[in-house]
């Protein structure tokens, strides 16, 4: 019992807990001299030009449709299609140039100091919003990038709206091979049912309802679904900050303007950034009634405190519930704001029990006017439907790594290609796992160790780590809360290394190139990217130290708690 105790964290007092470890206070910051306000502007305008050149690009590199390719033919915009090294180049070029120009925002955003004992100096939230807004537009108009789940959205909405059930065939059985949504659709998916939620799909029978099979109008229209996600989050995500004593600039930063976000979120038009969304806006929401000194009541007209609270409460649960709808692993959030809940209630084992009680009735609510309102049912629920994603073998998840380099090392050895059976071990062991810490995070929410935004943000990142397959978008899911908590350099360092490699290493078709077209593209980039720095060498900071003004302070230097 005491070894149980212990593992979950409920032992007694923890002082030093690991965890907890990576939170520090940081506190707003004053804004940038001049001659730093000057060296954002080019920060800015050299990011903005990374980021025209990923969208010229794509018009040649990018996921476009096999069929209603609006540039095809054309005598200027259809160029870069028929000069496909130069597309790509194009496009990595534009995207290591998005990465460097966040890198160097990063000295802005998390604080230069004045001199010893200084506070740090950080740019404003309105700067970093134009730049933000500066960067996002060429994508926002850019043919899809880096991947062409997009289609899949178009064929499965198109079942939906045909009135067939969209969890149970595939585009390819519903649709036909040789329809126009078909044939877009990535091979390993035509077959395939869908592993997306009910909301998502009602809205996309919606958007199917208006675009027909004009597949240019339906990515537009997704577009801006994935652009509603991501302005719920630049909206949530510095508010969640000033709850856990975060520069909300900072948190932004590394959540919002993030080059995963920005070229798997808006030019890649996944569906996370509605998930993600929906569950950041609600846990603001709901947080704003936890932590409020005022009582939690019951008020029809919500005209007192306690009314405002419970309507707080119960309409951030249900914003959390409904983006389970979307995806299903964001209902791990409510998981979080029971517990704080419970603490809120006393913490005691009844208090749990009342908490989980109200928030599933909340849940059980919401799921159940998704499904049959939109006429979906619950199928979405089946293992089926949810274990869809599993047929890929993706190298970033531990589990699957793990089993693919044992079958690999069982070839070699000459024993056989027992890389199924390895993963069918794997897997489960690495559930377990996640399932292990992601209750070690609550028992931590209710004894006040960990706040709520950050056991979340540790729980999704243990399960995506250890999830089955493991997409590079997929990461948001766990840096993005945790931007908004986690302010250690033992967190963001790795974060920020992460965040760059990782957005570098998807090609801009969503599939794969010829290697010498990547050789070729990489060394011209490599080429322009280095002349461009040379050439702005006394306009950027490239440099540590490069525009402190009277020579004192290093601009990679973090933000210390006070």
């Amino acid at each position: 019992m005491t070894l149980a105790k212990r593992g979950l964290g409920i032992d007694g007092p923890h002082h030093g807990f690991e965890v907890s470890s990576l939170h520090g206070d940081e506190a707003e910051a004053p804004g940038l001299d001049k001659r730093e306000t000057g060296q954002l502007t080019g920060i800015r305008r050299f990011g903005a030009t990374g980021a025209v050149l990923m969208a010229i690009g794509a018009l040649g590199a990018g996921a476009q449709p096999v069929l209603q390719n609006p540039v095809q033919g054309l005598r200027i915009l259809g160029l870069p299609a028929r000069l496909g090294a130069t597309a790509l180049t194009l496009t990595m070029t534009g995207s290591v140039m998005v990465v460097l120009a966040w890198l160097l925002l990063g000295r802005f955003a998390i604080g230069r100091y004045r001199g010893e004992g200084a506070a740090p100096r950080r740019l404003t939230r309105s700067q970093l919003d134009r730049t933000l807004l500066l960067w996002v537009i060429p994508l926002t108009i850019a043919p899809p990038m880096f991947s062409k789940d997009v289609y899949s959205y178009l064929a499965q909405s198109e079942i939906t709206a045909r009135g067939l059930d969209p969890y149970a065939i595939g585009p390819a059985q519903a649709l036909g091979v040789d329809h126009v949504l078909t044939r877009t659709v990535p091979t390993i998916w035509r077959d395939t049912p869908a592993p997306y939620g009910p909301f998502f799909l009602w809205i996309g029978r919606g958007i199917s309802a208006v675009t027909g099979e004009n597949i240019v109008a339906g990515i537009f229209l997704h577009r801006l679904l994935a652009l509603a996600g991501v302005a719920l989050i630049v909206w949530a995500l510095p508010r969640l900050a000033r709850r856990c004593g975060v520069a909300s600039v900072t948190a932004l930063w590394l959540g919002a303007a993030n080059p995963l976000l920005l070229f798997h979120l808006v030019a890649g038009i996944h569906n996370e950034a509605l998930m993600l969304g929906l569950m950041l806006a609600g846990m603001e929401l709901a947080l704003r009634a936890v932590e409020s000194a005022d009582p939690i009541r019951f008020d029809i007209r919500g005209a007192t405190a306690g009314g405002r609270n419970l309507m707080y409460l119960l309409a951030g649960s249900g914003l959390i519930a409904l983006s389970a709808t979307v995806k299903i692993p964001s209902l791990l959030a409510l998981g979080f704001i029971g517990m704080a809940l419970a603490r809120r209630w006393g913490g005691t084992m009844r208090s749990v029990v009342a908490a989980a009680t109200l928030l599933a009735a909340v849940t059980a609510v919401v799921i159940l006017v998704v499904s049959l309102a939109s006429g979906l049912g619950f199928a979405w629920l089946s293992p089926g439907t949810l274990g869809v994603a599993n047929e890929v073998r993706s190298w970033m998840s531990l589990p699957t790594l793990l089993g693919l380099g044992t079958g690999l090392a069982g070839v070699f050895l000459g024993l056989g290609d027992h890389t199924t059976a390895v993963l069918n071990l794997t897997r489960p062991i690495a559930s377990l796992a996640a399932a292990f810490v992601a209750l070690r995070m609550l028992v931590a929410v209710l004894v006040g160790r960990v706040h709520p935004v950050g056991a979340l943000g540790v729980s999704l990142g243990v399960l995506v780590l250890l999830f089955p397959v493991v997409q590079p978008w997929y990461l948001l899911w766990a840096v993005i809360p945790l931007a908004a908590w986690a302010t250690r350099p033992v967190f963001r360092i790795p974060a920020i290394v992460f965040s760059s490699a990782v957005s570098l290493i998807v090609m801009p078709n969503g599939g794969e190139y010829q290697p010498f077209m990547i050789v070729q593209a990489a060394v011209a980039t490599i080429l322009v990217v280095g002349l461009a720095m040379f050439l702005t060498r006394d306009r950027l900071p490239w440099r540590a130290g490069t525009g402190a003004p009277n020579g004192h302070g290093s601009t990679a230097e973090y933000a210390e708690a006070p």
